[in-house]
């Protein structure tokens, strides 16, 4: 009886830590991601900015929602235009991881817009709430672009990956200007993908911990984290969609993109790839990604 009492304190005692760790921590960490800055991409020879790929490029500041300052890159097409792409990068990144992409849609014709979601790279803002906010910046990324006359935009699409596609798949639900969405290692909400991201941080699977942290970001950040859900914001998406997965991802599951895949309208692809986890499947499927992503909006954005 007394082994089994003392047990029974240190699992209270534990619970009662960890409960106070997640309060306190469990905020942080959702709502001021840590900031990938130009180091990281330097040190692994990547180019920094559209110059280094002798790209054309306009650098300017624009309004998100709550007059929340964003930084931005407007890289021009060349010739006969097909259209205009929204770059949105993943939590904890910055518009650099886009440079690659944004080579191979300049190249073939197409616009490209790139900026750094709010608290992240070089934009300010107070909160990262996973599209509950940022959803709306897209809206103002569309008004600022159409408000430029010195170019031409075409039809308008959205490449998004990982939190980036989860902001792209919820701004098509309500911003019609928006006529192609591709979803990169997309979750399908909130509540569920901070579940996954707990058990592996802290190896710990109580949904308790997740809602004290989310019900304590919400406080903060005026937000409903409830709210946030690309799978039920899917029933409102009727433009094409593309979803793409690496099958080895180990922090988004691919089967998530499956579940999105068979909740949305037609027309829609799935594009799983054998071999690539969350961050290198333009590494791994190269070409083929390549020119899946652009005969995609090729096709939608005529």
């Amino acid at each position: 009886m007394t082994l089994l009492l003392g047990f029974l304190i240190v699992i209270v005692v534990f619970a009662v830590a960890a409960t106070l760790v997640i309060f306190v921590i469990g905020p942080i960490m959702v709502l001021h991601p840590r900031r990938r800055g130009d180091d990281f991409y330097r040190e692994r020879g990547e180019p920094l900015s559209p110059a280094d790929l002798n790209l054309p490029f306009e650098e300017f500041w624009f309004d998100g929602e709550g007059q929340q300052r964003l930084h931005a890159w407007l890289i021009p097409a060349t010739g006969l235009v097909r259209g205009t792409i929204l770059y949105l990068h993943g939590v904890g990144d910055n518009k650099i991881s886009g440079l690659r992409l944004a080579e191979v849609f300049q190249a073939r014709h197409f616009n490209v817009l790139m900026y750094d979601s709010r608290v992240h790279g070089k934009s300010g803002g107070g909160f990262c709430t996973y599209g509950y906010y940022e959803k709306y910046d897209v809206v103002k990324a569309i008004d600022v672009l159409q408000e430029k006359k010195t170019i031409s935009l075409g039809a308008i699409g959205v490449f998004g990956t990982s939190m980036g596609a989860a902001v792209a798949v919820q701004a098509a639900s309500f911003e019609k200007r928006i006529r192609a969405v591709v979803a990169e290692g997309c979750f399908t909400n909130l509540r569920t993908i901070t579940v996954d991201y707990q058990k592996r941080l802290l190896w710990m699977p109580w949904h308790f911990l997740r809602n004290v942290a989310m019900k304590r970001s919400e406080y903060i950040a005026h937000f409903s984290h409830h709210d946030v859900s690309p799978l039920r914001a899917l029933a409102n998406v009727y433009v094409p969609i593309l979803f793409i997965h690496g099958k080895d991802d180990l922090f988004i599951k691919y089967q998530y993109s499956e579940q999105l895949y068979a909740a949305a309208h037609e027309p829609k692809e799935l594009y799983l790839i054998e071999g690539a986890d969350h961050t290198n499947i333009h590494a791994v499927a190269h070409k083929a990604y390549e020119d899946r992503l652009v005969s995609f909006f090729e096709l939608w954005l005529k």
